[in-house]
């Protein structure tokens, strides 16, 4: 027995002393992983508190308008006693805005090589605190070709540190891709931004480019020359900034960055705002040789969610239902169609409601918008009627009792706050894991729910507890929907 409580001892203290080592390890693993930051007491305060008093301050003056939908910002990158003023402005507009991760494209001013280098693990560090890096987005710009892992081209460069310490004052807990740009081909940069595109599906990614603006001139001369480049920039002319690169205009340090999101934004549809310029003459006098300093936001204008049909297109839709039903619950036949509507055939999410003698008798709906909305309105409807859980199937001989009502759905949109959610205007869906639910707009009115109510009955649907809307981890969605019923043209 002694010799089996010694050996069950050293086998634990083994477990113990190997747990230790394994953590030991992987925390010196991760340190390696970690960049330090350089140029804090040179471009900025490294003390905390000073330097988020600093910050602070920049803000206070920072005048902003209201702008929502932020895909990206262009930010200076100097010392911040020249630029900082001018950061300030791209980084307040995104305080309270909700991002996973922040890919941060900067200039490279030490090394010259070709292509874009990546930090593809671990993170950077602030005075403020530590950066995680998104491996999962860092290995998926990786597939590029001409993208790599050069963490030696991040040493002695400040054009992305110097973005760290305002992102951390916002943004404290989104991930980061930090890339820095070498010699690039255009067709490069466009392909990276069709990849940022590709995954701005699977993540909300913010763009944030690093660069200043002309570099050496007259004060009147800068002045000059910078408003050319922000009217390209604002109107997206990827193609004379790149001319002019190539003629050695030298417009910006970080144009190949600048180009890159400048071809994101073209190919989402966004809109470039300028925030804020100014040179180095503004901020320390000397006005010979000045610097200039940009701050700008990149938007995407929400399209309108509002969706109607016509009257005659209604009928047709409730007609197709109908004559679907009768069929199908009586003959097991599906009825074909043809619509000479072009707005019945475009792909649409639709929900299809059955009541008998005004109660619910089955609702059914295809929220994917993959299918002609004539076909949907009669695929839903044989789901309402015999696929609904909560009731047994509809049978033919009830078909004069039933009315039929039909919610069309606009495309669905994720809230940042639940502030934007308007009480019979929006339906709501609600994701967290592998839970999911979701409640039509018209459904609040007909029990007169406050938004409180409609929220904690989404998540009940959802098979969540009522106050899972509060979660950080929930994802919510509000849509709106064109509805319409047989009794609105019955006789």
């Amino acid at each position: 027995m002694k010799k089996e409580r010694i050996f069950l001892g050293d086998k634990v203290v083994l477990r113990v002393v190997s747990f230790f080592f394994s953590v030991f390890f992987v925390n010196i693993l991760f340190a390696q992983e970690i960049k330090n930051f350089e140029f804090a007491g040179l471009f900025y305060p490294q003390d905390k508190k000073k330097l988020e008093i600093k910050i602070e301050e920049y803000f206070s003056s920072a005048i902003l308008p209201s702008v929502d939908n932020i895909i990206g910002v262009i930010s200076p990158h100097a010392g911040y006693i020249f630029s900082g003023k001018i950061a300030a402005y791209s980084y307040r507009i995104l305080k309270d805005k909700d991002f996973d991760t922040a890919i941060i494209m900067g200039p490279s001013h030490r090394y010259f090589f070709k292509g874009v280098a990546l930090w593809g693990k671990g993170g950077f560090s602030t005075p403020l605190g530590v950066f995680k890096v998104d491996e999962e987005i860092a290995k998926e710009l990786e597939k590029l070709k001409f993208v790599k892992k050069k963490r030696e081209y991040f040493g002695g460069e400040h054009s992305i540190e110097v973005q760290l310490p305002f992102l951390k004052k916002v943004l404290p807990q989104v991930k980061i891709v930090p890339l820095l740009f070498g010699k690039t081909s255009y067709e490069n940069l466009e392909r990276l931004a069709e990849k940022l595109v590709k995954l701005r599906g699977t993540k909300r990614l913010l763009l944030i480019v690093s660069t200043d603006l002309s570099h050496y001139h007259s004060y009147s001369e800068a002045k000059k020359i910078d408003a050319e480049t922000i009217q390209y920039i604002k109107n997206k002319d990827i193609e004379s900034l790149w001319r002019g690169n190539l003629l050695g205009e030298a417009r910006a340090c970080g144009i190949y960055p600048l180009i890159s999101f400048l071809f994101y934004t073209r190919k989402i549809g966004a809109k470039i705002k300028i925030l804020k310029y100014a040179n180095s003459g503004d901020a320390y006098g000397e006005k010979s040789k000045v610097v200039g300093y940009l701050s700008a936001v990149a938007y995407k204008e929400e399209e309108s969610m509002e969706y109607s049909l016509t009257e005659e297109e209604k009928k047709i839709l409730l007609e197709i239902a109908r004559k679907t039903l009768e069929s199908y619950l009586k003959d097991k036949k599906i009825p074909q169609f043809k619509v000479t509507s072009q707005r019945l055939e475009e792909k649409r999410g639709v929900f299809v409601t059955l009541k008998k003698n005004g109660q619910l008798r089955g609702c059914i709906g295809r929220i994917v918008a993959d299918t002609p909305l004539y076909q949907a309105v009669s695929r839903m409807a044989i789901e309402s009627a015999l696929s609904d859980p909560r009731f047994y199937a509809v049978d033919f001989s009830e078909l004069k009792d039933i009315e039929i009502e039909i919610s069309v759905l606009s495309p669905f949109r994720r809230i940042t706050s639940l502030e934007e959610i308007v009480v019979g205007r929006d339906g709501l869906m609600i994701q967290k894991g592998f839970y999911s639910g979701l409640l039509l707009p018209q459904v609040p009115l007909e029990y007169g729910w406050d938004k409180k109510t409609f929220l904690e009955h989404l998540c009940l649907k959802a098979g969540l507890p009522p106050s899972a809307y509060k979660d950080k981890d929930v994802v919510i969605y509000r849509f709106t929907a064109c509805v319409f019923s047989e009794k609105e043209f019955s006789p």
